[in-house]
């Protein structure tokens, strides 16, 4: 009976098997992240969600209560004009950084806070923009993101 038992415990367990003399194969190191991403002044990769349809950038980042380390969202417009945001139902506060089509930066608007009431103000630039990406408050800051920088901008569709 403990034959019995030992040997259901040690299949139960997941034992490994008995070394042989074949070595392990050497580890490899994790491909790159594959995806849209940003790559600020810093060094920093940050992965992308897209917001492309009105759908999408009507919603945003609405109702998040935070947001993964080095994630942001990036909304691509199809023309050049000014694109104005507004806080409503953000729950944390964010840095919008205004850019042309080639990445260069044209306006920040940092630790922008969440709106708690109504009337909810906008934020942007009077200027024209193509796209507008979104990383928590206070990471423009910290990853030398400044007006006239240029982010590395990666696999987006065209």
């Amino acid at each position: 009976m403990a034959i019995v038992l030992a040997a259901v415990l040690t299949a139960a367990c997941g034992a490994a098997p008995a070394s042989t003399s074949t070595p392990a194969p050497a580890a490899t190191p994790a491909p790159a992240a594959a995806g849209p991403r940003a790559g600020m002044p810093s060094g920093a990769v940050y992965k992308l969600d897209l917001a492309l349809t009105p759908e999408d950038q009507a919603l945003g980042l609405m109702f998040r209560e935070s947001l993964p380390e080095r994630t942001g969202m990036l909304f691509v417009f199809p023309e050049d004009a000014p694109h104005h945001f507004w806080m409503k139902n953000t729950m944390i506060p964010l840095d919008m950084i205004w850019m042309d089509a080639s990445g260069k930066v044209l306006f920040i608007s940092a630790n922008t806070p969440p709106c708690k009431a109504d009337p909810c103000g906008t934020y942007g630039p009077d200027a024209a923009a193509r796209q507008v990406l979104e990383i928590a408050g206070g990471l423009a800051a910290r990853e030398k993101v400044t007006v006239g920088s240029t982010l590395k901008l990666r696999d987006l569709p065209r």
